[in-house]
């Protein structure tokens, strides 16, 4: 089977790399834009007490940070990517909201060597005198105003973001204690970063008596769909734990994106409407038609803006917007998004919905389409099994469940190429498609109305009935009206005038 290359090649590798540069930095594709990612550490003097190694848990945080920005290539795996340093519960502060205890040593960009030298002085024995000097410790703070100052953080920065990432340096569990209040707002400055589509995730350190995260940030953190909760979960007591942690979780993890193009193989012909011709001319008269809307009470004439609709739930009438009305149709951005993969087993004749569509990859609009696409079709077609969907067409459209079928290049004898190879995209039916229909039933029903059920005339009369109830009436009416030889079934005679004979005519009187 030949690829899709042959079908779809681009001339020029350079060419083709210097475009998809162009379409990543343009910002038009969905997943395109920088990933940022914020390093908090916390500045409180449990983080400069020494556990093991000789090493304080803000030293492991420090040099896990540096070893981030240094290996960019392993973790952020782009120099556009954006990296900033946040440091809370300091005596000093330096933000944009003027909060206390809050200092922004580093800001959003990109990962140079200005960055891991202005860390290099928070090493060595001299470290904890540059700290107090720069920023100190402070004796209270508000996580809830970290959080914040973080998210404006990201908000102030103009470029595009596509992944924003807080990871936060602790080694307290319950950073408020019995303060209800602040505890409160940070819980909901997290859920506000939620979202917004910020992931918060802890880098919790060891600590005396262990590090519980059900005190507060349990309900707090908030992580990505395919990412092992068991990384979160656990506390690092030495530096290689955390470095291990910090590569788990920043590992670059994007969709891999596809274009296609679908064309329709079989479509029912239509008998077209009729067309008004202009009598002199005989050119198409075009139509428009205008609706006007009125109020009933004042005869006033309405905008669009003056109507809504409504709908009445349970015994309330509910005003809805035109958007809003647009806005409940609305599911997802249009394009097929794969579900998972079935054996072609499974998909069975009685599924037919609809006529099924092609699906080819479209090479002019991403580059590398036609790599992916023949990959694809290649182990399906190895495997046996068929791709699942889900396919939006276009925008506010329902979405359907549809399996792509892999289609290998069918040659006739001569071998000359027939059907191009592709994908199959089969319509796959709901619950609610699917009807149970008593066939046998049907059957003898059919059997019965079509061989052994006789119509019956109701135009008929009815001959036996009527004698049965007239009886002996009918006869003597006959006796009394007709002759004794009248014979209904006989022939009628017609009758002759007196002055008629058989053989005389009228005479002819001349004037």
């Amino acid at each position: 089977m030949s690829g899709w290359e042959s079908y779809y090649k681009t001339e020029g590798d350079e060419e083709g790399e210097e475009q998809e540069e162009n379409l990543e930095a343009s910002g038009d594709h969905k997943y395109s834009g920088r990933h940022s990612l914020i390093f908090l550490v916390d500045d409180s003097r449990a983080m400069f007490e020494s556990q093991s190694e000789d090493l304080t848990p803000f030293d492991m945080s420090i040099q896990c940070i540096q070893s981030v920005e240094i290996i960019s290539n392993e973790i952020i795996s782009s120099d556009r990517d954006l990296l900033a340093g946040v440091f809370y519960g300091t005596e000093k502060d330096k933000n944009s909201a003027n909060f206390k205890n809050i200092y922004i040593l580093q800001e959003l960009d990109n990962p140079s060597a200005k960055q891991i030298l202005e860390l290099d002085q928070f090493k060595g024995q001299q470290r904890q005198k540059r700290f107090q000097d720069l920023m100190g410790h402070g004796s209270d703070y508000s996580l809830g105003e970290v959080l914040w100052v973080c998210a404006s953080h990201f908000s102030d920065f103009q470029f595009k973001m596509s992944h924003t990432r807080i990871m936060l340096f602790t080694s307290e569990d319950n950073p408020h204690g019995n303060d209800s209040s602040k505890a409160s707002w940070a819980r909901t400055e997290a859920g506000d970063l939620r979202d917004t589509g910020i992931f918060l995730d802890l880098t919790h350190l060891k600590k005396p008596g262990g590090f519980d995260i059900s005190w507060f940030y349990r309900d707090t953190i908030n992580i990505a769909e395919d990412e092992d909760l068991r990384v979160h979960f656990e506390e690092s007591s030495k530096l290689e734990d955390l470095l291990r942690k910090v590569r788990a979780k920043e590992t670059r993890k994007q969709a891999l994106m596809i274009s296609v193009g679908i064309c329709n193989l079989l479509q029912k012909a239509l008998k077209s409407s009729a067309i008004k011709l202009y009598q002199e001319t005989n050119e198409p008269v075009k139509t428009k038609t205008l609706t006007w809307t009125f109020n009933t009470n004042t005869c006033s004439l309405l905008l669009l803006s003056d109507t809504k609709k409504s709908q009445i739930y349970g015994s309330q009438q509910i005003i809805l917007e035109k958007e809003e009305t647009e806005e409940l149709k609305w599911f997802d951005d249009p394009g097929l998004m794969l579900m998972g993969f079935k054996p072609l087993v499974m998909l069975k004749k009685h599924h037919y919905l609809r006529p099924s569509l092609f699906m080819y990859p479209e090479e002019s609009l991403l580059i590398g389409s036609s790599t992916l696409f023949s990959t694809l079709l290649i182990m399906c077609l190895e495997k046996e099994v068929i791709a699942l969907r889900r396919h939006i067409p276009r925008r506010n459209i329902p979405r359907y469940f549809v399996a792509l079928v892999p289609q290998e290049e069918d040659l006739d004898d001569q071998k000359i190429q027939v059907t191009p190879p592709g994908f199959q995209l089969v319509f796959l039916p709901f619950a609610d498609d699917k009807m149970n229909m008593p066939f046998i039933y049907l059957f003898v029903c059919l059997f019965v109305c079509l061989f052994l059920r006789r119509t019956v005339d109701l135009i008929l009369p009815k001959v036996e009935a009527m004698n049965k109830r007239l009886g002996s009436l009918v006869d003597e009416f006959k006796e009394l009206v007709y002759l004794p030889d009248y014979n209904p079934e006989g022939k009628v005679t017609k009758r002759k005038h007196h002055n008629e004979g058989s053989g005389s005519k009228r005479p002819k009187v001349e004037y």
